[in-house]
C-alpha cells in the first residue's frame, strides 16, 4: 500500500457577487480513503484512554454497564495499541495499569488483566470531568505520535468551578481528539458539547444505559481505523479581507473560528484532528472588498495539511467575480444553502432550549416554533420527531405552544441531536460549483 494518504477536497460556491457584495461562502468537502498505512500489515500508531465515571450516581445497574462498556472498549482495541483505564470521581484514578504507570501495550495478556481492574470498579464520590481529561492528556501526551483518542463516559454535572473546567479543556485543545457520551437525563449537554468542541471530537445521549457497551464497541472500532493522526485547513484570504468563520458542518456541527493558529498575517490553520477513511464537509465564510463589474479575485486559498510535516494533501481556490446579471448573483448555491439552513436550525433550537431553561416561554416557542417549521420545511424528520415531543401546535387556536411535563431525556435528545446534520442529497444534474 501507499505511505502517502489519498485524499481529495471540493469546493463548492457561487462566485458571483451582485455589485456593491462583499460576503462569499463556500462548501469545502474534504474526503480521505483512509492512508497512510506504509505496510497493510502494519497499522497506525495509535493510543487510547477510557474515563469511566464511577461518582457515587453511578451506583447500581449503571456501574454494572459501565464495566461491561470499557470492558467492551478493551475488547475493542487491537494489538499493538497503547491504552489505559481511568475511573472518574472528584479526581481521575489510573485503574489500569496502575497507579504511577503510563499506557501499556495491548495484547491478550494486557487486555484480560485490563478487564479483571474493570471489573472491580465501585461507584463513589463527586465529578470532575476536567480532571479526568487532564489525566488522559498527561498520558497521552506520551505518545506523541500516535493517533491519541479519548473515549468519555457521564451521568452527572461536572462539579468543578467552570474556570477550572475550562482551563483544562484550553491547556490541552487540539492535543487529542476525545468523544463523550451521557447517560441517563442528570448531566448537561452543554458541558459535553463544551469536550467536544475543544477535544475536536462528538458528544451523543445514550438514552438507555443497556446500549452503553454498543456505543463503546462503535466509537472504539472508529478510534482504530482512524490512519492519519493529524491534518489541518489551511486558509489563505488575500490582505484587506476578513475571513469571517470556518465550520465544520458534516458529519456534525463544530465551530474552528477560535482554533486558529496564525502561519502568517494572511494564514491560519484550522485542526480538523484525526482521519479515517470518510468524508467532512466545512462551511467557509470571506469577506472580501467590493469590486468592479467582470472583476474576478481569488477569495481564499484552502489546503489540507499535515502540520507535522507541512505536506500539501490537496487543495482548491474559492472565487469571487462581481456581476450585474441578477440570474447570476442571486443564485444560491445547493449545498451552501442546505448548511445554512441546519446551521440556523441548530441555533434556533439552542437558543430556543436555553430560554426555556430560563423561563422565558415567549422567547422559547418563537424560537423552537421556527425552528420545527425549517425542519418541516427542508425534511429533516428526525429532528422533526424531536421537536414535536417538546412543542406542538394548539388544536384550537394553530398557534404553537410549548408542552407541559416535557421529560428531561426528550430535551436532552433534542439538544444533543441538533448538532447532527444530515447530508445533501444530489441531483441528477449536478450542483454549482
Amino acid at each position: 500500500m501507499t505511505d502517502q494518504p489519498a485524499f481529495t477536497m471540493t469546493i463548492d460556491q457561487n462566485k458571483y457577487l451582485p455589485l456593491g457584495g462583499r460576503e462569499v461562502h463556500a462548501i469545502v468537502t474534504v474526503a480521505s480513503a483512509g492512508g497512510p498505512v506504509v505496510r497493510q500489515d502494519v497499522p497506525a500508531e495509535a493510543a487510547e484512554v477510557i474515563i469511566i465515571d464511577t461518582s457515587g450516581s453511578m451506583s447500581g445497574s449503571k456501574i454494572r454497564e459501565a464495566r461491561q462498556a470499557a470492558a467492551t472498549a478493551v475488547r475493542t482495541l487491537r494489538d499493538g495499541v497503547h491504552f489505559a483505564v481511568v475511573a472518574g470521581t472528584e479526581s481521575a484514578h489510573l485503574v489500569y495499569p496502575g497507579r504511577g504507570a503510563g499506557l501499556v501495550e495491548a495484547n491478550r495478556a494486557a487486555r484480560a488483566e485490563a478487564e479483571q481492574a474493570i471489573g472491580r470498579l465501585l461507584a463513589h464520590g463527586g465529578t470532575a470531568i476536567g480532571s479526568w481529561l487532564d489525566l488522559a492528556g498527561r498520558l497521552l501526551s506520551t505518545r506523541p505520535s500516535a493517533i491519541r483518542h479519548a473515549l468519555l463516559m457521564t451521568d452527572g454535572q461536572n462539579n468543578e468551578r467552570p474556570d477550572v473546567f475550562d482551563s483544562v479543556l484550553r491547556s490541552w485543545s487540539g492535543a487529542f481528539v476525545c468523544d463523550a457520551l451521557g447517560v441517563g437525563d442528570d448531566w448537561v449537554p452543554a458541558e459535553l458539547r463544551k469536550v467536544a468542541e475543544a477535544l475536536l471530537g462528538t458528544f451523543d445521549f445514550v438514552r438507555d444505559q443497556a446500549d452503553l457497551p454498543e456505543y463503546f464497541r462503535r466509537l472504539t472500532q472508529t478510534s482504530m481505523s482512524k490512519t492519519v493522526a493529524e491534518v489541518s485547513l489551511r486558509v489563505w484570504v488575500p490582505q484587506a479581507a476578513v475571513l469571517k468563520y470556518v465550520k465544520q458542518v458534516s458529519p456534525t456541527l463544530l465551530d474552528l473560528t477560535g482554533k486558529r493558529a496564525d502561519v502568517n498575517p494572511l494564514t491560519g490553520d484550522y485542526p480538523t484532528g484525526s482521519w479515517g477513511a470518510e468524508e467532512r464537509e466545512y462551511h467557509v465564510c470571506v469577506e472580501v472588498p467590493t469590486g468592479q463589474v467582470g472583476q474576478e479575485i481569488r477569495a481564499s486559498w484552502i489546503k489540507l495539511v499535515r502540520p507535522d510535516t507541512e505536506e500539501v494533501l490537496a487543495g482548491g481556490n474559492v472565487l469571487a467575480q462581481w456581476s450585474d446579471d441578477l440570474a447570476q448573483s442571486t443564485r444560491i448555491n445547493r449545498k451552501v444553502a442546505h448548511y445554512t439552513g441546519q446551521e440556523e436550525l441548530h441555533e434556533l433550537i439552542q437558543e430556543g432550549l436555553g430560554a426555556r431553561a430560563a423561563g422565558d416561554v415567549d422567547t422559547a416557542t418563537a424560537r423552537l416554533a421556527e425552528a420545527r417549521q425549517i425542519a418541516e420545511n427542508t425534511g429533516r424528520e428526525d429532528t422533526l420527531r424531536l421537536l414535536n415531543k417538546v412543542i406542538e401546535r394548539d388544536p384550537e387556536t394553530g398557534t404553537a405552544r410549548l408542552r407541559r411535563d416535557v421529560a428531561k431525556a426528550d430535551a436532552i435528545a433534542l439538544d444533543t441531536g441538533s448538532v447532527r446534520t444530515s447530508r445533501l442529497r444530489e441531483r441528477n444534474e449536478g450542483t454549482d460549483r
